[in-house]
């Protein structure tokens, strides 16, 4: 059985399936051939196998007959998803402050003004595609304004990402022009920024790499780069939509938050379990035997922690499959766990709420235009929708 088969509509009666019968499955993986993978489905599993040490991150950890991601070049690849302890430790210490709390207070002003000024594009009343309208514009405008990309840079940014995460069955190229589009101008930015460092993300990162380069390599300079620009965006533009659709999906909940505001952090939370960014955590290779539900995996080859599976995992949420912005969500996996947690969550999180808020507030009569046609991308790791069109009317 096909862990992804039902990805592009509805995962989650798969995962229940998957989740009842056992803990662990060896299934065909993702991409070309479905090179054999270990998924692990329940929320105990999942949580501890996120955190175990045992499971590295990096690609020499694996025996190479398993699927093992993206293949990009050097200056691309050298970044915190293939990286273990201490690099991992080391690169994360340098953005860390970047995305912490003091930061993100910080930014809170300027993403509600970048909301507003989205909505108030849309006009009083009409139709609206949702996901180009204002999902995916608000994180790339927050994050490319965060690493210092100028704004004439951020046209194609789209295009390349989806190019990679959802690729087009009918351009098997369009995913390596993608990486050789985005290596060219990633390398461009930062001779870019060297020349003409600014106030920004990447100009301090530059700065490090050139008055030390044994804490930051010219790769990794651009790997970095590129993982905050392209996470930072992918992973909120779907967190933002999904949880747009979930809650005109469900009036009831919906009415709830209109009701009273101050739900709204606690609510980003159980819509971020509910229907997260992300079906599976990035891959994983065991540099040993290990036991994962009983089921013992050898060491190099390759384990996918589903986190959609855990999120609607009886023994850990009750009544899961239900949306209830009155749920304590706390400990969901949406955005994983362990020294590998998302680090751009907290922003994330910000992002979503702040775009809910300004929305709601703006349009109290906003109605799905397609309630039971949802069209979701057709990802094997990424929850999100190609189009999110809705109706709205202003006060």
């Amino acid at each position: 059985m096909n862990p992804q088969g039902e990805s592009a509509g509805d995962p989650h009666a798969t995962n229940r399936q998957l989740r009842e019968a056992a803990p662990v499955h060896r299934v065909p993986g993702p991409g070309p051939g479905g090179r054999p993978v270990w998924l692990v489905t329940r929320y105990d599993d999942v949580r501890a196998a996120l955190a175990d040490p045992r499971l590295s991150l990096d690609k020499k950890s694996s025996t190479g007959g398993g699927y093992q991601g993206f293949s990009l070049p050097p200056a691309l690849d050298a970044n915190l998803l293939n990286m273990d302890p201490p690099d991992h430790t080391r690169l994360r210490k340098l953005v860390g402050r970047a995305f912490g709390p003091r930061r993100v207070t910080e930014l809170r002003a300027p993403v509600r003004r970048t909301a507003d000024r989205l909505l108030d594009a849309l006009g009083p009343h009409g139709t609206a595609d949702l996901i180009p309208a204002y999902a995916a514009p608000l994180p790339i405008t927050v994050i490319c304004e965060l690493l210092g990309v100028p704004e004439e840079r951020r046209t194609d940014f789209r295009a390349w990402t989806d190019a990679l995460v959802a690729p087009d069955p009918a351009r098997p190229g369009a995913a390596k022009e993608a990486v050789g589009a985005m290596l060219a101008f990633f390398v461009e930015l930062v001779a870019h920024k060297r020349r003409h460092p600014a106030d920004d993300l990447l100009s301090d990162l530059i700065a490090v790499r050139d008055t030390d380069g044994d804490r930051l390599s010219e790769d990794e300079l651009v790997s970095l780069a590129f993982l905050i620009l392209i996470a930072g965006y992918e992973n909120t533009v779907q967190l933002i939509g999904n949880a747009v659709h979930s809650l005109l999906s469900h009036p009831e909940q919906l009415a709830r938050l209109r009701r009273d505001p101050s739900k709204l952090p606690a609510a980003v939370e159980e819509l971020a379990r509910h229907e997260g960014p992300a079906l599976v955590a990035i891959r994983r290779f065991p540099t040993t035997d290990v036991s994962i539900g009983g089921t013992t995996v050898p060491a190099g080859e390759t384990v996918l922690l589903s986190l959609s599976a855990a999120n609607r995992d009886p023994a850990r949420f009750e009544r899961p499959d239900v949306l209830d912005v009155d749920r304590d969500a706390s400990g969901h996996l949406a955005l994983g766990h362990g020294i590998h947690y998302c680090l751009g969550a907290p922003l994330a999180r910000a992002e979503t709420e702040i775009a809910l808020a300004a929305l709601l507030d703006r349009f109290p009569d906003l109605a799905l235009a397609r309630p039971h046609d949802p069209r979701w991308r057709p990802s094997t790791r990424a929850r999100g929708l190609v189009e999110l069109p809705v109706t709205y009317r202003t006060t």
